[in-house]
């Protein structure tokens, strides 16, 4: 799934970050072809990925906000068995490898608070192979260009910025920073 899901994300960099069913329905209508799903319960996300897959999309669940799941690797067993996401998100790196075995892409999460977070970073891009996730995504995703170019270049996986993005020099500051891709739950940004 890595390759395929990295090529769909270059081709297209913009990616709704979804709430709520009513942000839902916007993103759905958009030009974006992949949706982070940000919300849900274990019993609404296999209805809201399928809204999803039904139009052609990829979707990616954030396993951490979804009610119901645990941090832990039955819960992305639930998520491949019961729906037909395409992958996870997840701030917990402990469960990328699984997930990776399990067939699903896979994209780690960091807020980018302070100094120990670049540390963070620094240590999983020296882990080995399988438990590298697909891609990681670093909040805020306006942080100083400096600081994620400095990430672009110390992680051995492409970056995704999300988080505050919305207006297109944002979305340039990033892509300009290195960053193959932005999310963000402005819909404004998603028809750009």
């Amino acid at each position: 799934m890595g390759r395929e899901f990295l090529e769909k994300i270059e081709a297209s960099p913009i990616i709704a970050a979804v709430k709520d069913d009513r942000e839902l329905a916007r993103a759905l209508q958009s030009d974006v072809d992949v949706v982070f799903i940000l919300y849900g319960d274990v019993c609404t996300i296999p209805m809201i990925v399928d809204r999803i897959k039904e139009t052609g999309r990829t979707a990616m669940v954030h396993l951490d906000l979804v009610s119901g799941l645990s941090p832990k690797e039955i819960s992305i067993d639930y998520i491949r068995m019961r729906t037909r996401a395409d992958g996870i998100i997840t701030t917990r790196a402990n469960l990328i490898r699984h997930a990776r075995e399990s067939g699903l892409a896979t994209i780690l999460r960091y807020f980018v608070l302070d100094s120990l977070a670049l540390i963070n970073i620094e240590k999983q891009s020296q882990q080995r192979h399988a438990s590298q996730p697909d891609l990681i995504e670093i909040l805020p995703g306006v942080i100083s260009p400096k600081v994620l170019s400095r990430i672009c270049q110390m992680s051995r996986v492409p970056v995704i910025a999300g988080g505050l993005i919305h207006d297109r020099d944002d979305v340039m500051n990033a892509l300009n920073a290195g960053a193959i891709a932005i999310s963000t739950s402005t819909p404004d940004v998603w028809e750009m």
